[in-house]
């Protein structure tokens, strides 16, 4: 899908904004997804439920609190959250372009079925990143290690694709070292929450790291389960198109005020990408 065309899919968007090539939908990504053109998203970047609501509690800012999310995160047993899992990931696979790239965060609740998918239908795994928390919360039953890391798996659509990695800029920003696959980046800001927040939102760091890696200027990137818009920030952070499936009108309208915010007062870029050679 080309710029030109970019906003002629037939689908009722529930935010549009053409300058900077951004459109959410408010729509189940497994009933809006077979409506995308096949072979039309650079990347996708996708944190699926993590299938943790289960009425435990855990720690959160030295507080007591409940782990349920809400209906969304909520178990239907290993094989139906397997086959959630292959459904969602089949159709990002198809609309996948060539060369495209797939990057998917999750738990130990989640993401071995997520790679395991992955390989049952074809993608090219390529790295698991595991993000390291610094300031984790402590386990409170004190019956297991404190819970410190997510892990993020980044696949190529097949074992053809030429997928991009701006290693050279990846390198840099690793102080002129090979970056390793073990990311230290503390959990999302204060300041990224002054517009509310979402229980699994992620830190901007991460998704302009992950987009600074596999994607170029003028890439088209999805989220299909767009939560509070972190993905969004980035891409229009670092000059991406951005297509944000989302079922929570309460997360779409905290995407807006963050998106409005991050377009009135720009941040500064980190850095100017270079083309792979």
């Amino acid at each position: 899908m080309n710029t030109a065309n970019f906003f002629d899919i037939e689908i009722k968007s529930y935010y549009e904004d053409k300058e900077h090539s951004i459109k959410l939908f408010c729509e189940d990504c497994l009933e809006l997804l077979p409506q995308f053109p096949q072979n039309s998203i650079d990347m996708i970047f996708a944190d699926p439920p993590y299938f943790l609501s289960n009425g435990g509690i855990t720690c959160h800012a030295g507080r007591m609190v409940s782990v349920n999310k809400g209906k969304w995160d909520v178990s239907q047993g290993a094989e139906e959250n397997h086959k959630f899992n292959l459904a969602w990931l089949s159709e990002c696979q198809r609309v996948l372009t060539k060369n495209g790239v797939i990057w998917v965060s999750g738990t130990a609740h989640v993401i071995f079925s997520v790679g395991f998918a992955m390989q049952q239908i074809g993608f090219k795994i390529l790295n698991d990143i595991i993000w390291f928390k610094p300031n984790a919360s402590p386990n409170l039953s004190c019956r297991y290690f404190t819970h410190s890391t997510e892990t993020v798996i980044w696949a190529a659509k097949n074992q053809k694709s030429k997928h991009t990695f701006n290693y050279e800029l990846m390198k840099q920003l690793s102080n002129g070292k090979q970056m390793r696959n073990l990311w230290e980046i503390s959990p999302p800001q204060p300041k990224e929450k002054v517009h509310g927040k979402h229980p699994t939102q992620k830190p901007l760091k991460l998704l302009e790291r992950i987009l600074l890696a596999s994607t170029r200027e003028n890439d088209i990137i999805l989220d299909p389960f767009n939560g509070s818009g972190t993905t969004a920030v980035a891409a229009v952070r670092l000059n991406r198109k951005y297509l944000g499936i989302e079922v929570s009108n309460e997360y779409l309208n905290l995407t807006v005020k963050r998106l409005e915010d991050e377009l009135t007062n720009p941040r500064f870029r980190l850095v100017t990408i270079k083309p792979s050679q």
